[in-house]
């Protein structure tokens, strides 16, 4: 009976009420374009309307992406028990965990991510966790040795007592009395000591950061190592010898760098870790996460292969499985809009009905002959296409040897010989020249050419035909910490929109895609859907300048009061804010969290969006190249006093980032505008003056930042700076006001 039951289920969500909002406003949308053109047929062409007109084309084109993309929205639900009653042999899982910088992301984080994965709830003979130190820090193979010591005690005792978080840092610091402590003098005992072998591990590592391990033997490749130009470091920190009781496999890799060649930054490091791990495990499964997403649900992969061992729903056609990100000890009612809930909740979901969600980058699991470029239902060619496999995958005998057992469908995983006999051949394939003359990061591995190479080597998967399943387990499946600053929100909100326009101006454009790939019509509307957001920028930017323009001028784009068309806008405005206002509700966010998550809308299309639109540009031009940007990782978040969280949700905090030139100019621009209409004897439109309302209330906290001083005051070459932008606008307004 359990063999007949599915492992995994689909389900249609009915949304109802949000399909009428959508229908409505996208028809009060066309409305108002309707208006605009009969307004240009009866008085004649305008600048001004015919700008209004242009930017709200756009905004009905974005419109109908939206509708499109969370049209369908549907739910998958795994069950780990009914695989577990099954007779079948768990496959092997790689695990690849990356870090780039011991200061933005500090190595207690990726310690904890690391023991959090050892301690899954699968076998530990099948797991093999890698971690790539793109950084090349000696701190970081510190830690990772200190916590490999921690975990033969934290791996244990996570399995006997089924601990639920097994990140130690979270699970100590979430209760300040164990779980059945009354209940177990046996738990009682263990639990103090296993907290106090924590807490002396976590104090080394933090005294370690003052030292330079000039006495560590382990530590002497990393003697006077330049982070930018230094061999291939790889070391095996345990290995398993197929003991199902032991630790899983931890490999320590720093791949080669050299000023002569590209790195293509995390893209770069995942191929890496792909090739190296191909010769020393080769399991067929990949998961990959951020150095901060630490796994929450111990039976994670379980829910994960449910999807991959499933006898129905065409399994074969899964390329990867996909879980949300999830943020824990995140600011109250998220005051930077970077928990992304309503996100997940409601796009996310609406192309799960589709061809599958977009790999986010963090908490995937891959079949690997996916990543080596195979397609749906392509038989593997065995052993004598390992020639072959010579020119795409280089010229390393050993891994066009595991290639092509990878693409075969009875690939079992690990080499019988150990870990140890392929170390030189996995320090071959690490070398910064390697990929030369192959086709690694063109047609297998990540794709390059994209600071968000994530979503463009999904969008390469599904090219070929793969479908994508998104699970949303509860527990959450990875927890990770979002920016708890607003410079390192707009840095990677200004990343992303930066690497989404590359695509987008690519041969991998999802047209492309549809036309001579695989890639399903309305997956490429979906991807139509993120790629233009920095894009988004220019007409919101036009539209957000027009109700300041009248107001200097005199004149207005809106209906009057006196014109019946005055309720298509104030329906929209109306309609469009209910509607968001009913997801966060349905998501059980707050009232402020509504607000907060609009104004930042606003700052993030405005502010970052629109320097990543400027970043391509100059790409486009060949005057500069886009660069990968870390974001910081907060390393104190659970201790993070109360006070100061308290204070950073009620205040931006500020540096001297070209990111907040555009919003402090949009508000000294729209205060200017206020006050010079609102003094006229006859004045402009009511809703150009409400236009300019709100987008000073969105822009408020760069308002209130020209007058503070410290993190939360804006500098004040950004205020010079701005000051003379909103001045060039006021001149070139007051010139169409100038009589000839």
């Amino acid at each position: 009976m359990a063999k007949s039951l599915p492992l995994y289920e689909k389900t249609a969500i009915k949304r109802r009420t949000h399909k009428v909002l959508d229908l409505a406003i996208l028809f009060l949308l066309l409305s108002l374009l309707a208006y605009r053109l009969l307004l240009l047929a009866t008085h004649g062409f305008s600048n001004l309307q015919a700008m209004a007109l242009l930017c709200e084309s756009c905004f009905v084109f974005v419109r109908l992406l939206t509708i499109i993309t969370k049209w369908n929205p549907v739910d998958f639900q795994t069950y780990p028990q009914r695989l577990l009653k099954r007779e079948v042999e768990l496959p092997a899982v790689d695990i690849f965990v990356t870090t780039a910088d011991p200061v933005l992301e500090p190595p207690i984080i990726t310690v904890n991510t690391v023991l959090s994965l050892m301690a899954l709830d699968y076998p530990a003979n099948k797991l093999g966790c890698y971690v790539s130190d793109d950084g090349c820090s000696p701190l970081s193979l510190y830690a990772l040795s200190e916590g490999l010591e921690f975990a033969r005690i934290w791996v244990p005792f996570c399995r006997k007592y089924e601990v639920q978080e097994r990140a130690p840092f979270r699970y100590f610091s979430n209760a300040s009395t164990p779980p059945y402590l009354h209940t177990s003098p046996e738990f009682q005992n263990e639990w103090k000591r296993v907290k106090v072998e924590y807490e002396q591990v976590e104090g080394k590592i933090k005294e370690a950061e003052q030292d330079r391990f000039n006495s560590r033997k382990d530590l002497a490749p990393f003697s006077h190592v330049d982070t930018k130009n230094h061999p291939a470091i790889v070391k095996i920190l345990w290995e398993n010898k197929n003991d199902l009781d032991e630790l899983p496999h931890l490999i320590y890799l720093s791949r080669e760098k050299s000023p002569k060649h590209p790195h293509h930054y995390k893209a770069g490091a995942m191929n890496v870790l792909t090739r190296v791990s191909g010769l020393l495990t080769n399991a067929p499964y990949i998961l990959n996460v951020d150095c901060d997403m630490y796994a929450n649900n111990p039976k994670v992969i379980l829910h994960a292969m449910c999807v991959f061992f499933n006898s129905e729903a065409e399994p074969k056609e899964v390329g990867y499985v996909q879980s949300p990100q999830c943020f824990y000890d995140g600011l109250k009612d998220d005051p930077f809009g970077n928990q992304l809930v309503t996100l997940y909740e409601f796009f996310a979901r609406g192309i799960m009905g589709i061809q599958g969600p977009f790999y986010s980058g963090t908490g995937c699991f891959h079949r690997r002959k996916v990543i080596y470029g195979q397609w749906p239902h392509q038989e593997g060619k065995g052993r004598a296409w390992e020639q072959e496999l010579l020119k795409s995958f280089g010229n390393s005998k050993a891994l066009a040897k595991s290639a092509a057992l990878t693409f075969e469908d009875n690939a079992c995983g690990y080499h019988l010989k150990g870990l140890m006999n392929n170390l030189e051949a996995a320090n071959q394939v690490a070398g910064c020249g390697y990929e030369i003359g192959t086709a690694w990061g063109s047609k297998i591995g990540w794709i390059y050419g994209s600071t968000v190479e994530d979503i463009q080597t999904g969008l390469m998967i599904q090219k070929r035909g793969w479908r994508s399943i998104y699970i949303a387990l509860d527990p959450p499946a990875f927890f990770g910490c979002a920016p708890s600053e607003l410079p390192a929100s707009l840095t990677q909100q200004k990343r992303w929109a930066t690497g989404l326009l590359e695509i987008l101006l690519s041969k991998n454009c999802p047209i492309f895609a549809t036309l001579f790939g695989k890639l399903e019509l309305k997956q490429c509307v979906a991807y139509l859907w993120l790629l233009t957001w920095g894009l988004r920028s220019i007409p919101e930017l036009c539209y957000a300048m027009l109700p300041a323009y009248c107001l200097i001028t005199n004149s207005h784009f809106l209906p009057t009061v006196r014109e019946r068309a005055i309720i298509i806008p104030i329906s929209i405005f109306i309609l469009y804010n209910f509607q968001q206002l009913l997801q966060y509700f349905q998501t059980g966010q707050s009232l402020r969290a509504w607000w907060n998550n609009q104004r930042m809308e606003r700052v993030n299309t405005m502010c970052p969006w629109l320097l990543g639109v400027a970043n391509v540009v100059l790409k486009l031009l060949r005057i500069s190249e886009t660069v990968f940007e870390v974001t910081k990782k907060d390393s104190s978040s659970s201790n993070t006093d109360e006070k100061t969280k308290l204070e950073d949700s009620n205040h931006f905090t500020f540096d001297e980032s070209l990111l907040f030139i555009p919003g402090t100019t949009i508000v000294l621009v729209q205060v200017s505008a206020l006050l010079i209409g609102l003094t006229r004897a006859r004045g402009s439109g009511v809703l150009e003056v409400a236009c300019s309302v709100w987008l000073v209330l969105c822009f408020w906290p760069f308002f209130k930042g020209m007058f503070l001083k410290g993190r939360y005051g804006l500098p004040l070459s950004t205020i010079y700076k701005s000051a003379a932008l909103a001045l060039f606008f006021l001149h070139l307004c007051q010139k169409k006001t100038t009589p000839k």
